[in-house]
């Protein structure tokens, strides 16, 4: 498995596409800093593909007002999480 780090959400950048391209079925993808922004309900649609295996740095969306307004599909970690996920991956691809 490899844990995909994306840190631009998709209203700001189509780096997204050539993320979900490169994930195989049992990829996960973190959305990290500005990223965090389509975790949101009006951008998590261009995730649904990954439907499960999407997650949120918490920090993140509480350094943006954001905590607890996540789209219910979307999985939300701290740093310990993030931490875990990234033991538990072969290797990790960063998106930027």
């Amino acid at each position: 498995m490899i844990l995909h780090i994306l840190n631009r959400p998709p209203s700001a950048s189509l780096v997204y596409r050539d993320a979900l391209a490169a994930m195989g079925i049992e990829d996960r993808l973190l959305l990290i800093e500005d990223g965090v922004l389509g975790a949101m309900t009006a951008q998590v649609r261009h995730f649904q593909a990954i439907d499960g295996r999407l997650f949120a740095l918490r920090e993140d969306l509480s350094a943006r007002g954001l905590e607890g307004q996540c789209d219910a599909s979307v999985q939300v970690v701290d740093v310990d999480g993030f931490v875990t996920l990234t033991e538990e991956a072969d290797k990790t691809v960063s998106w930027f």
